[in-house]
């Protein structure tokens, strides 16, 4: 072979291996993103929830506190998700009001009230890595998942909990996101969120969510009814329960602005 002929190959093959490199990304980008295309299209419809919820924090040495709590949820087709979450109980947060509204193209819009100070106060988009109410629960995981919100890449097929899942890298678009990257654990039955490892700035595990006991509502929509959070750098955690919830109430847009949180009880 001529010496022309040996750089031709050598340049036909190192194409040739970009190209299958190149397809390789493309392809699991495009099935991280059919996968999310999915579980979102597959929780669609419900049009509005209203949950009665109950926040335990545990510390690092397993001491817990209670906080009772009812969340409203109001389902938006082209937009993000709206929902208004009222603290009853115990005295010292019983008023306390937190407002999201869930963008698709724009970083989302949220408020505080405290009763307290009877003061609504916005939520930067710089803050909201902040914790929410003292939980592990940041602001920013108080928002609805929008497809929007990230570019997502598919790692692998898994077991998580006897269950065969799919394993999909989400990175958040939001430069004010407290996460560098999210590894979401879905069944591959019913596309239900099961695990969320959630990673700092650094590149390092910073917490993980954990979903059960999952019920099936109006044929149709999963609901887990336990999501506890662990801080696998601080040790401590929260848990949120479900212990009832209602589809399809009636809810508007009207009940769920900024003067719902001064009105709300």
């Amino acid at each position: 072979m001529t010496k022309f002929g040996r750089v031709f190959a050598r340049t036909l093959l190192a194409i040739c291996f970009t190209s299958v490199a190149t397809s390789t990304v493309i392809a699991d980008e495009a099935e991280g993103l059919r996968i999310a295309t999915e579980r979102k299209a597959r929780n669609s419809g419900w049009e509005d929830t209203v949950a009665s919820t109950t926040m335990v924090l545990r510390d690092t040495r397993g001491k817990e506190s209670e906080r009772e709590l009812r969340v409203y949820t109001l389902e938006r087709a082209d937009e993000g998700d709206k929902s208004l979450t009222v603290f009853d109980s115990p005295a010292d947060v019983k008023g306390a009001a937190f407002l999201s509204f869930s963008n698709t193209l724009t970083p989302d819009d949220q408020w505080m009230y405290l009763p307290k100070v009877k003061r609504v106060k916005r939520i930067a988009s710089q803050n909201k890595s902040g914790p929410f109410m003292s939980s592990e629960f940041a602001y920013e995981d108080m928002a609805s998942f929008e497809l929007e919100k990230y570019t997502f890449n598919y790692l692998r097929d898994d077991e998580f909990d006897g269950q065969s899942v799919f394993v999909v890298e989400q990175t958040p678009v939001d430069k004010f996101s407290g996460y560098s990257k999210q590894l979401a654990f879905i069944d591959q039955e019913h596309y239900r969120l099961l695990k969320m490892d959630f990673f700092d700035k650094k590149g390092d595990l910073l917490k993980t969510l954990i979903l059960d006991d999952y019920e099936l509502y109006l044929d149709q929509y999963w609901r887990p009814h336990t999501s506890e959070m662990f801080n696998e750098q601080t040790g401590k955690s929260t848990a949120m329960f479900i212990n009832e919830i209602e589809f399809k109430t009636g809810l508007k847009d009207s009940d769920l602005d900024k003067d719902s949180l001064k009105r709300a009880r």
